[in-house]
């Protein structure tokens, strides 16, 4: 869906809200995981890459441990391939490490019906075999279509289904925001 079928309605987080979130994160990942050892984090393209980074940074601030961190690209694990793109190529994984006996915690910025999620830990099983899987996303909206529940939340925001949630990071959009629209 093109954005210019979504009208704008609030926005839900300005970039002092945005960092704040991703401090508390990296403080409650630090507090879940006081042995650092084997911790990966691992961001879900587009925008759970830049989120992974930032709380990478951060812990690294708070805990002087650099921690490892990698990207998927989970297209071609949709389900719904044929609502996601109409032709989808398999981009794959860059995962500069082997995650076998890995704590990894998945990044994402919404968690909606969980189907990214299964499709997620469907290409980190492909790549080997973690000890253990978090989930740690920026917004949580509710209407899970699959059993998945995010362990790390920045903020929940019950919405419709009609309503999408826009996230946007620097490095992505040019700008730090997280905004509510409306499906016209």
């Amino acid at each position: 869906m093109g954005k210019k079928n979504l009208k704008f309605k609030v926005e839900l987080m300005d970039e002092n809200a945005m960092k704040r979130a991703l401090t508390r994160l990296s403080y409650e990942i630090v507090e879940k995981n006081p042995d650092l050892k084997d911790l990966c984090l691992i961001g879900i393209k587009t925008r759970g890459i830049p989120m992974a980074n930032r709380l990478c940074q951060l812990i690294e601030k708070h805990t002087g441990t650099i921690l490892p961190y990698g990207s998927l690209d989970i297209r071609f694990y949709r389900d719904d391939l044929q609502k996601v793109a109409d032709s989808p190529q398999f981009a794959g994984e860059v995962l500069p490490f082997d995650i076998t006996g890995k704590k990894i915690i998945l990044v994402d910025d919404v968690l909606y019906t969980g189907r990214t999620v299964r499709a997620a830990i469907d290409a980190l099983f492909d790549a080997g075999r973690p000890q253990r899987i978090s989930l740690a996303v920026l917004v949580d909206r509710g209407h899970r279509e699959l059993p998945f529940k995010a362990d790390y939340v920045g903020k929940n925001v019950p919405t419709s289904n009609n309503e999408v949630i826009a996230v946007s990071f620097r490095e992505t959009d040019g700008k730090d925001n997280v905004e509510l629209l409306e499906k016209q």
